[in-house]
């Protein structure tokens, strides 16, 4: 009777134990997830003199062009970045453990730079009178542009020759920062899901007569699903919100939805009620969407076990 007495006490005693470890953790997450949360709805639907009202969210409408431009971009990096990335995670998960090792950390490398350094990089490449630019001219591709009567028409009686492509301040640059930098977050996941599919599974539909196309339609994407919808959150979430990206590769003629809120904030149309509340419409979007794909993820999982 003791002895269970004990190891009752005793196990007791280790799970307080490992509940005390947990308390910080709790604490962290109340500061600084839970508490500006709160913060923000209750600023989403308060006034300058801190009463109740929707005045915040009456003026949405104005401001659908830049909802829909946002999810719209950060839709089509998500998709480059799927398509990318993929079939890299799915090449390096076929090395073997010391090349995957040494790829991921190549892979990696990049993040270890400062995100503002990586996306100056990007504006010195675009810009008019950029490296891709320069490289292009020295190549002679604009002479032989001009020189077949391609070049850019002023008027209907004057053609100006072109010594550049318009690269930066478009929505495709804006999209290929996204991609440049969430891309190893698209990686990342579907490679730490591909390396634990069974090779036995592979071989046995193998042996049964797939073809490579049918195991990896049939086999390898539907078991990696978890890190396909994992890439996608990782990838979509970053995207939606961004503003430094947008700022810098777009030059403010492609406004997203995180430099709206940074101007409610920051700039001179100061209203932190305001860009309260459009924080709080986003976060809604973020939370339907990643909803709908993990609903999308349980269907896919279903079907495979059946």
């Amino acid at each position: 009777m003791s002895s269970a007495v004990n190891e009752s006490l005793s196990a007791l005693s280790s799970r307080h134990r490992k509940q005390a470890f947990a308390y910080p953790y709790v604490l962290w997450m109340a500061l600084f997830v839970v508490i500006p949360i709160v913060l923000v709805a209750v600023y989403a639907f308060t006034s300058v003199g801190g009463g109740f009202t929707l005045s915040n969210f009456y003026n949405m409408p104005e401001y659908t062009a830049v909802f829909g431009r946002s999810l719209w971009l950060a839709f089509v990096a998500t998709v480059v970045c799927l398509i990318v990335g993929y079939p890299v995670a799915l090449a390096i998960s076929r090395t073997n453990p010391r090349t995957q090792r040494i790829l991921m950390l190549m892979l990696m490398l990049p993040m270890w730079i400062n995100f503002l350094l990586r996306t100056y990089a990007w504006m010195s490449l675009l810009e008019n009178t950029g490296l891709i630019n320069r490289a292009l001219g020295a190549l002679g591709v604009f002479d032989l542009i001009n020189s077949i009567g391609l070049a850019r028409s002023a008027s209907p009686s004057q053609y100006v020759p072109i010594d550049h492509f318009q690269l930066i301040n478009t929505g495709g640059a804006v999209v290929l920062g996204m991609v440049y930098n969430y891309l190893p977050f698209m990686i990342l996941p579907i490679h730490s899901v591909i390396i634990k599919i069974d090779h036995s599974v592979i071989e046995a539909a193998q042996d049964l007569g797939a073809s490579r196309g049918i195991v990896f339609r049939k086999v390898i994407f539907p078991l990696s699903i978890s890190g396909v919808i994992s890439g996608i959150t990782m990838v979509f979430v970053p995207s939606v919100s961004t503003f430094v990206i947008s700022k810098l590769l777009g030059g403010g003629t492609n406004m997203l939805l995180g430099d709206l809120i940074e101007m409610q904030f920051l700039g001179s149309a100061y209203n932190p009620h305001l860009g309260s509340a459009i924080s709080l419409i986003m976060m809604a979007i973020v939370i339907i969407c990643m909803g709908v794909m993990n609903k999308f993820g349980e269907g896919e999982e279903q079907a495979v076990v059946m």
